[in-house]
């Protein structure tokens, strides 16, 4: 089975708010948190993937609630990471060099 989950940041933020997405984190940091409990409880877990890695268009809420790692900024269509790219990005290199 595979897993993809994720959750919005609603309200159409701006720069530098939309970068800072606290909420995402400690979402992330949960989730990730209860997924190695069920590994080590015989979950087979063979894979995890972050919803999603850009803003993007939701058919529901359109461009007025923000997905992604990466902040899209819709009008110069320039990416800027957020901070939960840079959280990933840690929490990724402690894990491969433990």
């Amino acid at each position: 089975m595979m897993m993809i989950v994720g959750m919005d940041q609603p309200g159409n933020v701006t720069l530098p708010e939309g970068l800072r997405d606290t909420k995402r984190i400690n979402f992330y940091k949960s989730y990730i948190t209860e997924l190695k409990r069920a590994m080590d409880d015989g979950a087979t877990v063979i894979g995890y993937f972050a919803w999603s890695l850009l803003d993007n268009f939701e058919w529901r809420l359109g461009y007025t609630s923000r997905f992604g790692l990466v902040y899209v900024d819709f009008k110069t269509n320039m990416r800027y990471p957020k901070e939960s790219a840079y959280w990933f990005k840690n929490m990724l290199k402690r894990e491969k060099n433990n």
